[in-house]
């Protein structure tokens, strides 16, 4: 007797947001993709049903009444590396830098649409569950980073990165010198053809605060103005160098290069 296969295990994706219309909206597009939905409304529901069954991914609102939703964020973290996709409203550039800071792995800002918020899902999930890519230590301005077993470090000692962080660090060292768009970074990085490009300016400065001397005056990822982003590996301009000295050639207001605008 021939046995049927078995259907494939659907990844639970666990959504948390106090506005019951947006919870249908999204819970009905993840379904239809193929994911398995659990619901929550506030912060303490949330984090008794991922005890309960832990979710493959978090998508989690920033305004939740009670624990509100970076308070949930840190203690999910607390328990496993689960990934967190975080809503915030748009605007809000300093609680979108919060989520990113205490783990969340990417951001959807309000109004967004549900079929983006599919694929940043997927995207994020894809990427979570990747083999570590290997090849050889890559090095740059004072900075090691190890592809395979994702750590990164400088002359302080080990740095403390998100995954998307990790991911653009990496590009830029494999790239040093070559300036790139926003769009190019979003695509290259995220793997998506479209999306709110602030979610690469956010990492951008994020990244900036964790390798650089003076983030304010940044010498490893500098601005190319008219263009995006560069990676000028110089030997001493990161956190972990010597960092002062003169500003490159350009980092003022006329120049091409330089400068901490995101």
């Amino acid at each position: 007797m021939r046995t049927q296969p078995s259907a494939p295990v659907r990844r639970r994706v666990l959504v948390v947001d106090d506005d019951p219309t947006v919870t249908e909206v999204v819970a009905g597009y993840l379904d239809r993709s193929g994911f398995a939905v659990d619901r929550a409304a506030d912060g303490m529901d949330a984090l008794s049903r991922a005890q309960a069954e832990p979710p493959d991914l978090v998508v989690l609102d920033l305004m939740l009444p009670g624990l509100d939703g970076l308070q949930v964020c840190r203690r999910l973290r607390e328990h496993g590396p689960v990934p967190v996709v975080m809503l915030t409203a748009r605007g809000d550039e300093e609680d979108r830098i919060l989520g990113l800071e205490v783990g969340a792995d990417d951001y959807v800002t309000k109004p967004f649409s549900p079929r983006e918020l599919v694929l940043r899902v997927e995207s994020v999930l894809r990427r979570a569950g990747a083999p570590p890519p290997g090849g050889p230590l890559l090095t740059g301005g004072g900075i090691t980073l190890d592809p395979g077993a994702r750590t990164v470090s400088d002359a302080r000692g080990s740095l403390a990165l998100t995954l998307r962080e990790f991911d653009l660090l990496a590009h830029f060292l494999r790239h040093p010198g070559h300036a790139f768009s926003r769009e190019e970074l979003m695509a290259d990085v995220w793997g998506w053809d479209f999306g709110d490009l602030s979610t690469v300016t956010v990492h951008v400065r994020r990244l900036r605060h964790k390798v650089e001397a003076d983030p304010a005056h940044p010498r490893l990822i500098t601005t190319v103005w008219g263009v995006g982003y560069r990676f000028d590996d110089n030997g001493d301009g990161g956190a972990g160098g010597t960092g002062g000295g003169v500003p490159p050639a350009g980092s003022g207001t006329g120049g091409q290069a330089g400068g901490s605008d995101a």
